[in-house]
């Protein structure tokens, strides 16, 4: 480990708790060169962070847009970071108010950079003040009611946005069109992924084989945050157990905790076995299929089907949710065959 993190006597719970902490917070890189995957983004924002530095001005607001766990935030910080700038990060959900935002972009100082999480979820007043915002750095305060009230200009300092959506068509077009640029982050592939893989066992000490750093990549979905928790899961198991993680280690870990070679969990295989044996491989509407698994359906809209329409195991159709022959394989069936019950997969 490093950043002090293996000083600490972890058996104190308070003082494992801080060591969690520091671990999370050194995993994170803190500079582009550090960052892996996303070379085509990376080189994007070098490019535009150097210009922004050689001509002595802000950096244009930037968008990113991305499935969940893909290093939007850390990509805030490392524009923060790069750029010597303070950073002030928000959430779309916490801006439910044109006031909320206000309060905001009037106390940012000169050069910092704003990152708003989530940024589809902003109110619509608040987007409305967000558009003068960005583009000349002021906005108008209503003072007063009815007959009597007046627009007060109150000019900002300059500064970056940085917004982070992972649904991205839910942006009115007046907001997308203001960023001066947008990034699209695209899952990693399996040798990112052991990269990413490799750094954060370095930073917890754990002594892994590298079959065991490809089995974990082969299982986290594409995605660096899954990669690290189900790492320290691993790690959990190998404490308990064995003391190192082999791939015999991984596998058991894995396998207690639900995770599966392709990396499906408990919820992918419940709505999979849902569509392949009451609905005989579909289609299926997606308010049936979230009754059927007691599940809301926008979780399973956003969270579970696109890793399963990734990985070519349900389609897409215009009457509901298909499963492939991907899929029927993947579960050893026969297409019609009844499988086990959901409990017991």
């Amino acid at each position: 480990m490093t950043d002090g993190v293996d000083d600490l006597d972890l058996t104190d719970p308070v003082l494992a708790s801080e060591a969690e902490l520091a671990f999370e917070g050194a995993l994170r890189p803190k500079s582009l060169g550090e960052f892996v995957g996303q070379s085509k983004v990376r080189g994007q924002l070098q490019l535009l962070l150097t210009a922004a530095m050689i001509q002595q001005r802000t950096p244009d607001h930037i968008l990113l847009a991305g499935p969940p766990g893909l290093g939007k935030t850390t990509l805030a910080m490392i524009v923060a970071h790069e750029g010597g700038r303070p950073l002030r990060m928000s959430s779309g959900p916490a801006i439910q108010h044109a006031g909320d935002l206000a309060a905001i972009l009037s106390s940012l100082v000169p050069g910092e950079v704003l990152f708003i999480d989530e940024i589809h979820r902003m109110a619509r007043s608040a987007e409305e003040m967000l558009y003068l915002a960005m583009e000349d750095f002021r906005i108008d305060i209503m003072v007063g009611k009815g007959a009597g009230a007046t627009s007060v200009p109150l000019d900002l300092s300059p500064f970056t946005l940085v917004g982070a959506t992972t649904r991205a068509g839910l942006l009115p077009n007046p907001l997308r069109d203001r960023f001066g640029f947008t990034a699209h982050l695209e899952f990693y592939d399996e040798a990112e992924l052991e990269q990413v893989l490799a750094r954060a066992a370095t930073m917890l000490g754990l002594d892994i084989d590298r079959e065991a750093v490809a089995e974990i990549a082969g299982r986290c979905r594409g995605t660096p945050r899954i990669a690290n928790r189900l790492l320290r899961r691993v790690r959990d198991f190998a404490l308990v157990h064995s003391g190192r993680a082999d791939v015999a280690a991984v596998r058991a870990a894995l396998d207690l905790y639900d995770v599966d070679e392709l990396g499906l969990d408990r919820l992918d295989r419940a709505v999979m076995q849902i569509i392949l044996t009451r609905f005989g491989g579909g289609p299926v509407g997606l308010n049936t299929l979230a009754v059927s698994v007691g599940e809301e359906a926008e979780t399973i809209e956003a969270v579970v089907e696109p890793f399963l329409v990734r990985i070519g195991l349900i389609t897409r159709t215009p009457r509901g949710r298909v499963a492939t022959p991907a899929a029927w394989r993947h579960f050893g069936l026969a297409s019609g065959e009844t499988a086990l019950p959901i409990d017991d997969l």
